[in-house]
């Protein structure tokens, strides 16, 4: 037997039944070995005899007669039997779950819950918690646990634990080699992997399955980080990056020339960027920064030393209002350099004419969305590429852009903020520069949360605001990923807010299925203060400034994760006057409430991470997909950090070992596919 093998020849796997477990993700014999349960339940149980009157138990004994299922009234029923603790014979009933009979056959041994009826010596069913299974001190009537595994139609939990233990008596389990180092096996006295992957699947013990899940978890903590930085290794070793030598005077002058001064944060971010280019290794860096950080100026200063250089680059943004915010700017700040805007929304002869630019070099800098990526789009010179909102853009789709270029120097943007630990160490295969700090003269915003009742009072308030020149955000929520139901609730806003307002208030609605020049022109009415009020759905969330703006109103601002609210507060703010984000809900759950509560209390984007982090998980923060971070099978990102900064710790250490203690261990590494073999 190899573990590559099939598990169709395994005993009891029919053509059939094998390819309800192909769908489980189990083809071979190794990926039955590691199909771990995702939770065990305690089936040791209790002897009926020591039981008191009342208590409610885990009872584990034979069923000795067949179920008798049986109906009074109207959808109720009751399924008795008999069965045998030892010696002791007793009674068990279960009212209305006539579906459990199936599960009831004579011989079988079950591990029952219920409140036990002392004078009838009956047990009042609750749940069949499990089939017990397999030999005595093999998950069998002695052990503690049984394993529960995710199935589906066609494979029931006592045919997967029965073909575990086939593999295992059949000998797979020794066939599974050791992939840790056994320096790291001993310096944090984790389990030997064949002994800790029999615990995971049949526990002797609540310690054994602590341990075995321990490592477990550091197994593929670790061989995530090894394999990051093992591209880390290979980005840095392997291929040369573009030696970028941009003229320093000249940036510094431009930089004089700004209307402000950089934060420290953000002049330390830049010069972490500049010493990349100028490196002969390749850039791959992360710049990430809470909202209204100043992240865009220190992007737009990295493109004006690339040009400095002689070479080309490129940004490449989620919206195409993002992108001609970001093409106004760098026109503004770059009035000499020959800047080019690329959207799918171009006239052919624009496109055509944008595309000769760049193919011949008298593009300087180019902003655009996806577009940028189409076939057709070819560069002169491309030195550096920018992603921003890097989670918005596929891995391939980054790939694509960055393949534009002869290996162009990579940076990637994003407001969403992570907190700097778990970014350093889940993005290890970039370097991570953040900016903490806000530039002088940004507005604090303060944070109110209203219930619905009091929305009326709110609108007064606005309708007064409007008179005293403000201008406001109201935000449509998206009930579904639906663009069509995200329309109705903008428009049936838009219609509310104009009746109530009538001629106090100019009021406009932007929507994501408005074609992209109406969003483009409802944006600059809305900029140029032409209107007061902007009904909008979230395409406003990353980016959109508009200095004046000092309200923003969120509808049913419970239905969003902390970081969107974050992300939506950001776009007010942005001026001298004072700013207000308003949250109306009225949130059920108790996360719901802890979640308003939090943007009442604070500003910080990075505390507001950890906390969605710890309410919501890392999938939905990094948009695991996306970013190309696995999911794990054990191990979470979030609770288990800790294990994963160890880990990344040590697969640090071991690319950079100088004593060649790890020779032979990283002797098994791809460098080109970044796999352990």
């Amino acid at each position: 037997m190899k573990l590559s093998d099939s598990i169709q020849y395994l005993k009891g796997v029919g053509p059939k039944s094998f390819e309800n477990y192909k769908t489980l993700g189990i083809s071979t014999v190794e990926d039955l070995l590691l199909y771990f349960p995702f939770r065990y339940e305690d089936v040791a149980g209790r002897k009926v005899l020591e039981l008191l009157d009342g208590e409610k138990a885990t009872v584990v004994a034979e069923v000795v007669t067949p179920a008798n299922l049986g109906y009074f009234g109207a959808r109720r029923s009751r399924l008795t039997f008999k069965a045998k603790q030892g010696e002791v014979i007793f009674g068990v009933s279960f009212f209305n779950q006539p579906y459990l009979k199936d599960k009831v056959e004579v011989g079988q041994m079950l591990a029952l819950y219920g409140k036990w009826d002392l004078k009838r010596q009956q047990l009042l069913g609750m749940k069949i918690l499990s089939t017990v299974e397999g030999e005595e001190g093999e998950a069998g009537p002695d052990a503690d646990f049984q394993p529960i595994y995710h199935v589906m139609q066609g494979v029931k939990q006592s045919s997967l634990v029965k073909l575990i233990q086939t593999a295992f008596d059949d000998g797979a389990l020794e066939l599974l080699p050791e992939n840790l180092p056994p320096q790291l096996l001993e310096k944090y006295r984790l389990m030997p992997r064949q002994q800790a992957v029999k615990a995971m699947h049949f526990p002797a013990d609540t310690k054994e399955h602590k341990q075995a899940l321990r490592r477990v978890k550091f197994e593929e903590l670790f061989m995530f980080q090894l394999r990051l930085q093992a591209l880390k290794h290979h980005e840095k070793s392997g291929r040369k990056g573009l030696l970028i030598k941009y003229d320093k005077e000249k940036v510094a002058t431009k930089q004089a020339e700004l209307p402000f001064e950089l934060t420290s944060a953000q002049q330390f971010a830049l010069q972490e960027i500049l010493a990349d280019m100028t490196a002969t290794t390749h850039m791959n860096r992360l710049l990430q920064g809470d909202v209204g950080s100043g992240k865009t100026v220190v992007a737009e200063l990295s493109m004006y030393a690339t040009y400095t250089a002689g070479l080309q680059s490129a940004l490449m943004v989620p919206t195409e209002i993002l992108a001609r915010q970001h093409f106004a700017n760098l026109t503004k700040l770059f009035p000499e350099l020959n800047v080019s805007l690329l959207t799918s929304g171009l006239k052919v002869v624009e496109r055509r004419e944008i595309l000769s630019d760049l193919k011949s070099g008298h593009t300087d800098m180019v902003v655009g969305t996806h577009a940028l990526i189409q076939e057709g789009v070819d560069f002169h010179n491309l030195g550096l590429v920018i992603t921003d909102e890097q989670h918005r853009f596929g891995v391939n789709q980054r790939k694509i852009l960055r393949e534009k270029g002869q290996n162009p120097d990579v940076l990637m943007m994003t407001a969403t903020p992570i907190p700097r630990t778990l970014a350093i160490t889940a993005f290890g295969d970039m370097d991570v520069s953040i900016i903490n700090e806000l530039p002088a003269g940004r507005q604090p915003i303060t944070t109110r949360w209203v219930k619905h009742q009091q929305f009326d009072k709110v609108l007064k308030w606005v309708k007064d605001e409007i008179t005293q020149k403000a201008q406001v955000y109201v935000i449509s929520p998206l009930i579904e990923e639906s663009e069509v139901l995200d329309l109705k609730n903008a428009v049936a806003l838009y219609e509310e807010l104009s009746d109530y307002f009538k001629a106090d208030a100019r009021i406009g609605l932007l929507h994501g299925q408005m074609k992209n020049d109406e969003k483009e022109e409802r944006m600059q009415l809305f900029k140029a203060g032409t209107l007061d009020l902007l009904v909008s759905t979230t395409v406003i969330e990353v980016g959109v400034d508009v200095p004046n703006a000092t309200i923003m109103i969120i509808m049913d601002a419970d239905r969003f994760g902390l970081s969107q609210l974050h992300q939506l507060r950001g776009r007010v703010g942005r001026g001298q006057k004072k700013s207000y984000c308003i949250l109306v809900a009225n949130p059920k759950s108790e996360s719901g409430k802890q979640r308003m509560q939090i943007m009442v209390d604070t500003m910080d984007g990075f505390k507001l991470a950890e906390e969605d982090l710890k309410m919501r998980g890392s999938g939905e923060i990094f948009g695991l997909r996306q970013s190309g971070i696995p999911e794990f099978a054990v191990a979470d990102l979030v609770n288990d950090y800790n294990i994963l900064e160890v880990a990344r710790q040590e697969a640090v250490e071991i690319f950079a070992d100088k004593n060649d203690r790890f020779t032979d261990y990283l002797e098994k590494f791809d460098f080109e596919t970044a796999e352990f073999d």
